[in-house]
Formats: structure tokens, C-alpha cells, sequence
């Protein structure tokens, strides 16, 4: 499958949602932001387009997809060394001359000369309200260097084919063919803080309120489980600030001046300080229902605050996608309503043995 460089990469401020086969759910998302006028550190994606000529140059036959699909979902051990011998093609095979020539020319008008970024996965199955991927694919912290880019880029794609992604593939039934990934390149913050918000209670569902977390730092830490983020219920209504707590925080992960993610200890005395103060708390909010108005759909939001290009700090949204766990729940009710209210307990008492 021959390719032109300038198929290879889409720049934020070119892509939108209705661009989701072409870039994956997150650089959809990432560009949908960028174009609603809301702050998204800058950036661009390695498009599905590539990732088809980089499989068809490594597996011109097909086969990887077609082995999947063979694979039965109940055998771990299968899909393990299946997934496992993808992955090292992957990560061995030499990339495209047009996909090396693209990424190395954004990557040089992104971040010249070596300003670290983000690079991270993008699958066209990924970010869904019909499917969770998250945390299953690669993300890649503090990357510095066009080398280094492109052996994110092909650790990402390998990730594709992870025993965790593959599996959750199999169980869903999603056709192989249809799976592709784009990959987000998007410039590293120096956060202070940063963390996640629901626009609505991941605890009960309410979608009355809106749920902060949020910690020092990257938020990696909070990922990894290395803290306890604080965490902030705040009434969409009223904007009231309803419930705190703040937790301790002994580390926070900073970006390592060599590449990477440092893991730096929190002082003592300054452990128990909370990490948003409440000016910050309700510029989230705010921003949280700016961006569930704009998709009009309850959104799982990453954020960050730190100082842009010129100096001043802002909010800056990492990512935005569909809630999933409570949305499901309502577009799956737990009975159909019937016409009398008698029907239900009659289809109780007479509901057919298995």
C-alpha cells in the first residue's frame, strides 16, 4: 500500500469528531476541542491512513487480522502468544519512508528542536459511548526527539494488539478489520496540577453535579494509583462547591529533564494542601458543562493547569470523551414500561423457567 507524507498527519485545528475513522477517538475529540475555541495544548495526529500502510508493509497478506479473528476469547494463553509475536513485528519492522518524512516535519514544527511531548494512542474504536479502551493502549510521557517520537509511534501501534485490548476485542465481537489507530502527538505541559472531571457523579449517576479529582503535578500519578487525588462535588445548578475532600499527597510526577517522567517527593508541610483552589474548582466546572453543552452528552474530561507560551497559566484539556459506565445504564433500562401498572407484577409471577 503506497502512501504520500501528506496523508500521514492531521493538525488539530483540520479535524473534528465526524473525523473519528481517520484519526482515532482521541485525536477526534482533541481536534473537536481545538476547533470549539477551548484550550488544548497543540498538536496533531499520525492518521489511520498511516497505520494501514505500515500493516500492509509489515503483513501484506493479511494475516494478522485474520488471526485474530480466529482466536478464541476464553484462551488467554492463545491470544497472549498471538498478541505477544504481533507486537514484536511491530516494534522490529522499519517504518515507511512517507511516515518517517511526515512525522519528523510536525514533529520539527511542533516541538523544534526537542521540546518534550505526549504520544498517544488513538484507536477508531477507542473514546466511544459503546466502548471503554482506556488505559488498554500506550500512552508515552515526555518524549524528546523525532527518534524517539517515531519508537512511541510504533509501541503505540504494537499496543494495539495488547492481551488486555485484544481480549476486550474478542468479548465485544468488534470485527478485526474495522480496528485501526491514529496517533496523538500533542506538546508536553509542566502541570502543576491536573486530574479528571465527570459531568456527572461516576458514584451515583446524578447528573445534577459535577466530579473533580485532581493531585500535584501530571496527572500519571493519579493514574498509576500513586496518590489519592483530592476530590470536589460541585452543584451544576448553583455552582456551589458541595462536598471536598483533600488528601495527602507524599509525590508528585514531574517531567524528567532527559526524557520520561520523574517521580519528586512532596514536602511535609505541604502534603495536605489542597491541589485547586476555589477560583480553579469553578473555572472547571464551568468549563466541564461548556464542553457536555458542546457534545450533549455527559463527558469523562482530563485536565491540566499550567503556564503557556506566554506565561500565563490556564486550564488546558488533555481529553473529552463519553461517559460510558451510567450512560449505559440508561440507554439499557432494567424493564420496558408496560400499559398497566399490574403487567409488570403478573410478568413477575409468571416469568418462564429456564
Amino acid at each position: 500500500m503506497e502512501i504520500a507524507a501528506a496523508d500521514c498527519v492531521r493538525w488539530f485545528g483540520d479535524i473534528g469528531i465526524a473525523d473519528r475513522a481517520l484519526v482515532g477517538g482521541k485525536g477526534a475529540s482533541l481536534g473537536e476541542l481545538t476547533r470549539a475555541g477551548i484550550t488544548v495544548p497543540p498538536g496533531f495526529v499520525i492518521t489511520t491512513t498511516a497505520f494501514e500502510a505500515a500493516l500492509a508493509a509489515l503483513d501484506p497478506d493479511g494475516a494478522i487480522r485474520s488471526q485474530i479473528e480466529r482466536l478464541n476469547e476464553n484462551d488467554l494463553a492463545g491470544i497472549a502468544a498471538a498478541a505477544d509475536a504481533i507486537r514484536g513485528r511491530f516494534l522490529g519492522s522499519a517504518l515507511p519512508a512517507a511516515i518517517t518524512l511526515a512525522v519528523r516535519a510536525a514533529y520539527q514544527a511542533l516541538a523544534a528542536p526537542a521540546l518534550p511531548v505526549a504520544v498517544r494512542s488513538s484507536a477508531t474504536s477507542e473514546d466511544s459511548a459503546d466502548a471503554s479502551f482506556a488505559g488498554l493502549q500506550d500512552t508515552h510521557l515526555c518524549v524528546q526527539g523525532a527518534d524517539a517520537v517515531l519508537h512511541s509511534l510504533r509501541a503505540c501501534w504494537a499496543s494495539l494488539y495488547s492481551l488486555e485490548s485484544v481480549s476486550y476485542r474478542l468479548r465485544l465481537g468488534l470485527a478485526e478489520h474495522q480496528i485501526a489507530m491514529g496517533v496523538v502527538v500533542q506538546r508536553m505541559l509542566a502541570s502543576r496540577a491536573s486530574g479528571v472531571m465527570f459531568t456527572r457523579s461516576p458514584v451515583t449517576g446524578d447528573r445534577s453535579v459535577i466530579a473533580i479529582e485532581g493531585s500535584f503535578g501530571l496527572g500519571s500519578a493519579i493514574v498509576s494509583g500513586e496518590v489519592t487525588p483530592d476530590k470536589y462535588v460541585v452543584s451544576k445548578v448553583s455552582g456551589e462547591i458541595v462536598k471536598r475532600t483533600v488528601s495527602a499527597k507524599a509525590v508528585r510526577h514531574v517531567a524528567a529533564s532527559d526524557g520520561g517522567v520523574r517521580v519528586d517527593q512532596v514536602a511535609a508541610d505541604e502534603q495536605q494542601l489542597p491541589a485547586l483552589n476555589d477560583l480553579e474548582i469553578r473555572e472547571l466546572a464551568a468549563l466541564g458543562r461548556r464542553v457536555e453543552r458542546h457534545y450533549g452528552a455527559p463527558q469523562d474530561i482530563e485536565w491540566a493547569i499550567a503556564v503557556d507560551d506566554h506565561g500565563a497559566e490556564h486550564i488546558h484539556l488533555l481529553q473529552s470523551r463519553p461517559e460510558t459506565v451510567w450512560s449505559r445504564r440508561d440507554a439499557q433500562p432494567v424493564a420496558q414500561p408496560a400499559a398497566r401498572a399490574y403487567e409488570h407484577v403478573l410478568a413477575a409471577l409468571y416469568k418462564p423457567r429456564p
